[in-house]
């Protein structure tokens, strides 16, 4: 009896079983949905992978359609498998159908890329790959990196090694001047040697070094060689050494270069060489009274005449003319103005007083020698020579106005430089180069009056 009640309740739950699922699978006929493994489905297509050429594309659509076997599905696409058909299936992918996209239904054939599984599993491979590099590199980048950062005893270390392979000022020195004078360097050597020195002997240090380690009567010697190329670089690094430099200025004195450097000017000699004569006497002579006193008792004023009057010598006008300026100037003002302590004055006052200059120039010709360069076509050249007009203007006033040219060349300047300065200020310059020049002209036409 009991048995039968058994068999009687077992067989009534699988009925109603059988309703429930029959009635769920008519409700809901597509409602299962499962993801196919994809290890299995990649073994599965690998031993038959068909030619991309040949491959039957599906054309899917926003509902679930059929997949036929071996059909190719396109990239984006979902696929599912019916359980109660058996069969797969796949539609667009919900991106496709969005409300307001263009369907791209039509030309999947042409523009969408297929995906077989052999190529899905390659790309993941790749991507794997990929992903491993990067993380490779990343490391290595930061191995790279913290090697890049070094403690602070090893750069003190590599630092200290450093400073005994850098050479100091008066180590270089000592070895251009070591290979100036060795027997063995060739004349080209020697010149390379000299404008190296002149490099370094700007700074006061270096040519106070210079004078101690003997350079500087090295220097002064080779003023005296036959090759002018060595007597030009050798006056070059002359002038640098005693440039607004009062201690070697004094050596240099003493070592008879002031003497060297007149003869040097006064015998013939590339103009190329007598610039550089003439830059280092105007570096010798600045600030520097005793020097320019003894410079004018050696007749450096009739020198400097000669110089400018010599032919092919244009080029050294505006250099002499300056250095004239430079020395009638320094000479005024230490006059007028007490600089310095009293008693530092007053020898410096003793000093210039003891300087003829005023007399040498007009004795030597040069206050008819200055208005010449008025005639120069160059703005700075008339500049400097207006300036050095008006500073020699109580000492040439006379002869000034017995110079006809001088009048005739003053009033076509005014004119020039009126309209000049005109034209300045009209573009908005007030305060113009034009308009300077005009005003040392107007001042040397006003005092000549």
């Amino acid at each position: 009896m009991k048995d039968n009640f058994s068999i009687f309740i077992v067989g009534f739950i699988v009925y109603l079983s059988v309703l429930l699922i029959c009635a769920h699978t008519e409700k809901f006929p597509v409602a299962l949905t499962i993801t196919e493994n994809l290890n299995e489905f990649n073994k599965a297509e690998d031993t038959h992978e068909p030619d991309p050429k040949n491959l039957d594309v599906f054309d899917p659509s926003p509902n679930w359609q059929t997949l036929k076997p071996g059909q190719a599905v396109p990239a984006g696409s979902h696929v599912r498998l019916n359980l109660q058909t058996g069969q797969r299936e796949a539609k667009l992918g919900d991106e496709e159908y969005l409300p307001g996209r263009k369907s791209t239904r039509g030309m999947l054939n042409k523009h969408t890329p297929l995906f077989t599984s052999q190529e899905l599993k390659q790309a993941l491979k790749k991507f794997k790959g990929e992903d491993d590099t990067t993380k490779k590199d990343s490391e290595q980048g930061k191995e790279s990196s913290q090697a890049l950062v070094r403690s602070m005893d090893e750069l003190k270390r590599d630092l200290a090694m450093l400073d005994l392979l850098v050479e100091t000022d008066v180590q270089i020195m000592s070895k251009l001047l070591s290979n100036f004078s060795s027997t063995n360097t060739t004349m080209d050597q020697r010149v390379a040697a000299l404008l190296d020195l002149e490099y370094l002997v700007h700074q006061v240090d270096n040519a106070q070094n210079l004078v101690l380690m003997g350079g500087l009567e090295l220097v002064n010697d080779a003023l005296n060689n036959t090759d002018f190329r060595l007597q030009k670089s050798a006056a070059f690094v002359l002038g640098s050494a005693v440039s607004s430099n009062p201690s070697v200025q004094v050596v240099a004195l003493e070592c008879g270069t002031l003497q060297k450097l007149l003869t040097m000017l006064a015998t013939p000699r590339p103009m190329t060489v007598k610039k550089k004569v003439l830059y280092a006497l105007a570096c010798l002579l600045r600030h520097f009274p005793t020097a320019q006193s003894q410079f004018v008792k050696l007749g450096g004023l009739q020198v400097l005449v000669e110089l400018f009057q010599a032919q092919g010598a244009e080029c050294l006008h505006v250099r002499i003319i300056t250095l004239l300026y430079d020395m009638i100037t320094e000479k005024e003002m230490i006059s007028q103005a007490g600089i310095g302590p009293h008693s530092t004055h007053q020898e410096h006052l003793q000093q210039y007083s003891d300087i003829s200059l005023f007399p040498m120039l007009v004795e030597q010709g040069w206050c008819s020698l200055v208005p010449e360069m008025l005639a120069s076509p160059e703005h700075d050249w008339r500049e400097k020579a207006l300036q050095t007009l008006l500073a020699m203007m109580p000492h040439c006033q006379k002869l000034y106005l017995q110079n006809p040219t001088l009048s005739t060349s003053l009033s076509f300047l005014q004119q020039q430089y009126q309209e000049l300065a005109l034209r300045e200020r009209s573009l908005g310059e007030d305060d113009g180069y034009f308009g300077e020049i005009l005003f040392l002209v107007d001042s040397v036409m006003v005092k000549m009056h």
